[in-house]
Formats: structure tokens, sequence, C-alpha cells
């Protein structure tokens, strides 16, 4: 009874699988027509109800950042785009159909300073897109600074926003949420505390509340209530701060799993509880106010998955929409004829992928594939190859075995050839000549000796 009066839906439960690690992220679009799961594995399934059958398969994986765990996942107002919150420095902007829009920019480490930074230094935390203007974002980071940006310009942040703190220094904002009319920011600091600063004309990094020592450990979500009075905070300290519904974790030696808590606002007095996974820790969760299902992640080093909760008489669409199609039954007439495997090392399971630097190197050093120009050759020519002595031009080589060139100096005698210039010598006498007129004797030639040889 208590369960209807709250309307929550536990009757029904459906899995969406696939990632080979903890589900670290989840986002539920506003018409809860598509879900986005991100994971320790470093991948982004996308899942779409309104194409998916009981089989609950993803209709597409992306890997935003390689070797980054994804932090943290979030639709813009109009649900056309997504925002994407690795491990690395860098957050990146999705189309709803997960092709990449723009990457924003890496700030440079060496700045002390990081007002004078044009992004992020160090790894995000977390991340939310604005609720009512699909140009901003925020996102927070370990370099100790939340950051709000404008979706199309991706070189550059808008705003710097750093924490007040009780010693200088660069201690971690853990997480950050606006509230729902994005008039606030909230930020969960890495000494304890929460701060929140108003978005008004002039307004700088002082924050108008400032909450000190609300926890002992990490904060890991803040989450705003709908008419903006009321903050909820989780932490690792084991304590829930204003919360109505949280994910717990799976201490060593405990016999309970993965819970849902479900706590009364008025009195705080816990409601119910909800089982939902025997070994895994409840990750994220989302209760999705049209569809009235809720979204668990779930997960551990060797698997993840999202659990979806739901009744079918006071749910609607999401899970019962692709839960009612049934994937197609096998027929005794199905032929799939088996593909002939003619080279089995052409297949990646068979073949040592090299890395992409030494690909690149084997590809300038293969002639063909780099189009190398063939080097000179010297000497007469070999393989159909003119060589560099005596007209290697390609236009001379033709111009002579075509008879167009008449080399003539084979069938003359070399005696012969010099004489006929002795007339033209004498008269116009060049260089040297001249200068031993006048001491040179006077040359005797030899007769031609071609009678004799005859």
């Amino acid at each position: 009874s208590d369960n209807n009066r709250f309307r929550i839906p536990l009757s029904n439960e459906i899995v969406l699988k696939g990632h080979t690690k903890v589900v670290s992220a989840l986002a539920v679009d506003h018409t809860g027509s598509r879900v986005l799961s991100g994971s320790y594995d470093y991948m982004v399934r996308m899942y779409d109800f309104q194409g998916m059958n009981s089989r609950l398969q993803s209709f597409r994986q992306i890997e935003p950042s390689e070797g980054h765990q994804i932090r943290n996942l979030s639709w813009s107002p109009t649900a056309d785009r997504f925002l994407c919150v690795t491990g690395s420095a860098q957050a990146k902007i999705y189309d709803r159909d997960g092709l990449t829009l723009g990457e924003f920019v890496k700030g440079d480490m060496y700045i002390r300073d990081l007002k004078n930074t044009k992004g992020h230094i160090t790894g995000l935390t977390c991340g939310e897109w604005h609720p009512k203007t699909k140009e901003t974002i925020l996102t927070s980071s370990e370099d100790g600074s939340l950051r709000i940006w404008d979706v199309n310009d991706f070189t550059t942040q808008k705003q710097v926003i750093k924490p007040k703190l009780a010693r200088p220094g660069r201690v971690p904002v853990t997480t950050c949420a606006w509230d729902y009319d994005g008039k606030c920011i909230a930020g969960g600091i890495g000494d304890g505390s929460i701060q929140v600063w108003s978005i008004k004309p002039g307004w700088g990094s002082r924050p108008d509340i400032h909450f000190e020592k609300c926890h002992e450990d990490d904060i890991t979500s803040l989450k705003f209530s709908a008419d903006g009075r009321i903050l909820l905070s989780r932490s690792f300290d084991d304590s829930l701060k204003q919360l109505f519904f949280t994910g717990t974790s799976v201490e060593k030696d405990s016999t309970t799993g993965g819970l849902l808590c479900f706590f009364d606002r008025v009195n705080l007095e816990l409601v119910s509880k909800v089982g939902i996974s025997p070994t895994c820790s409840v990750v994220q969760c989302s209760w999705h106010p049209k569809l009235n299902q809720i979204f668990a992640s779930v997960g551990d080093k060797s698997q993840g998955g999202t659990h979806i909760l739901y009744d079918p008489t006071i749910s609607e669409r999401g899970a019962l929409v692709c839960v009612a199609r049934a994937p197609r039954k096998k027929s005794v007439d199905d032929f799939v004829a088996n593909p002939v495997i003619h080279n089995p090392h052409a297949l990646p399971l068979f073949r040592d992928q090299p890395n992409r630097k030494r690909q690149r190197e084997k590809v300038l050093k293969d002639p063909l594939k780099s189009h190398k120009p063939e080097m000179p050759m010297t000497g007469p020519g070999f393989g159909g190859r003119v060589g560099t002595s005596q007209g290697s031009l390609l236009t001379q080589y033709l111009l002579k075995k075509g008879g167009m060139i008449k080399e003539t100096w084979m069938d003359e005698d070399p005696r012969e050839a010099i004489l006929k210039y002795a007339d033209v010598a004498a008269k116009e006498p060049k260089f040297i000549a001249p200068a031993y007129a006048e001491t040179q004797p006077e040359p005797l030639f030899a007769k031609s000796d071609s009678e004799d040889e005859e």
C-alpha cells in the first residue's frame, strides 16, 4: 500500500546489458525514448525503446576518450545532443545519433592561476547541461574549478568558478549540479563543503551559500528539488542529507547487495527498499517523471548493466514498448549459408595487429604504397629502363631507336674527322694556338695507311 501511495513502479524489471564493467553514468532523455549508459569499460552505449525488441540490445556504442572511464552523461534540454564527461580533461558533445560534434579544449597545466587557462587541466569529475538553455553546459574537475561553456565555441570557456577554500591550494570539485531553472550552481568540494552560486549580473567566484563540513568524505552527487528549496547530497561517508531516493553500495562481508532506498521527504523516514543486485553496487539511479520508471546502473570489474523497474499499471511507454516486441521466432525453413574462409590468417583473431606508428613506417618504406619514385640508374639500362649514360632522356632514346637521330661517329675515321677542321683552325686560330705560332714546328701528319690495309 505504501508503494502504491508513492506510485513506486516495482512489479516488473528488465536489464540493459552489454557493458563489461560497472556502469558509472546514466542519462534518460526528457521524452523517455532513449537511454545512455557509460561504463568503466570506456564505452557509451545508446538504447532506443522505440527500436529495441525484447533482446534489449543497444543500437550504437562509442568510445569517447581512449583509456578514460565515463564519469557522467547529460542530455540537452531539446534532447538533440548530449554531453559526455570522461576521466580526461576534455568533455565531448555528441548529437542524438552518437556522432561527434566537438571536444572542448584542454588548458595549459603550467599556468598556476586557473582563471587564466582556457580549459580544465586535469580529469573531469562531473558535468551537466543547462536545464533551459541549449547552448550552455557546466563541468567540474579535479583541478579545483567549475567552468561554464558555450557549446558553439569549443576553444575557451565562458566562466571560471573557483570555490572558497580555508587555505590556498587546489582541492578537487567532485560533483556539480544546476537547479531546475538554471539560476543556481552547486558544487561538492573535496574538503567536504557544498557551495552554491547564484547566476546574476556581475557574479564571480565568491559563493552565495557556503555549507562547511557537510560530509566527512567526497561528495558523489548533488540534486536540487523541483521547487529549488531543497538540495540533496550523497557522500562516501555513508550518510544521506535530505535524500529521498538513492542507491547503496555493497560492503565487504555484507549479506545484502545493492539496494534502492526510498525516503519520505517530510520526516525522512525509510519508505521502501528494493534489492537490485545481490553482488553489485548501485552506482547511478534516475526516476523518470514521464515514464514513471526507475533506472539503476550496477556492475563490477567483470560485468555491468542498467536495471529498469516499471509497473504496467502505472508506468507508460519506455520499457513497456520494447518488452512487448518479441524477437522473430526461427522457422524450420530458415537457411543461412556458412561462409567459406579461404584465408583464415586475414581475420583479426589470427593477425598480429601492429600499432599505427609502425604501420605508417612500414607503408613509407613500401615504394608501391607510398608512390616513391624509382631511383636513377647508371649504365646502359636494366629491366626495360634506360640508363644515364649517352643520352639517358627517354626522348633521346626513342628518337635514336626510331632513326630520327643518327650517330655517325661509329662509321668515321677519327683522324679524318679531326683534319676536316684543319683549314678552319689555320685561318681562325683561337685560344692557345696563336701564342705558340712562332715557336711551334710545322706539323707533319702521316699519310693514311688505308691503302696498305686494303
